[in-house]
């Protein structure tokens, strides 16, 4: 439980000063499509952010790997599988106008109707898709 608490307050403080320190929101979305259009203003900015991301996780793997000898995370779909989801997700975050960072976090913080219904939407989506890919795709087995 510590170190759900932990992760929370760390993205709630890293969410928090990228607020404070450039008046942005840290929707990861919204950065990423920015630092992808040429003459975008503080693209430089983005790019870090998003290094700053990727960098972090490699850390901790890599912390991770020392201290217990193992990887802190392997994905268990098909690489197929992952680079669909992953064009899904980029898809509905486009189509949501931000993505779950930006509504659930940094929209549901400022008290946005918009992001409510936003985050409420892809709760219940995530939900109902789980269930639905692990009860009645038996394709999916490797997921479960």
């Amino acid at each position: 439980m510590l170190p759900a608490l932990l992760g929370g307050m760390l993205i709630g403080l890293a969410a928090s000063l990228l607020w404070l320190g450039s008046r942005r929101i840290a929707g990861v979305s919204g950065i990423l499509a920015a630092a992808l259009k040429r003459g975008s203003e503080s693209r430089g900015e983005r790019v870090v952010f998003l290094a700053g991301l990727v960098l972090a996780g490699a850390v901790f793997d890599a912390v991770h790997r020392a201290t217990t000898g193992s990887a802190a995370h392997a994905a268990s779909a098909p690489l197929f599988v992952t680079a669909v989801a992953g064009l899904l997700v980029g898809f509905g975050a486009r189509l949501g106008s931000g993505c779950t960072s930006g509504h659930g976090i940094c929209g549901l913080s400022r008290f946005s109707g918009r992001s409510l219904a936003a985050t409420l939407t892809f709760m219940a989506t995530g939900a109902l898709t789980v269930f639905v890919v692990t009860r009645f795709l038996p394709a999916f087995e490797v997921l479960r």
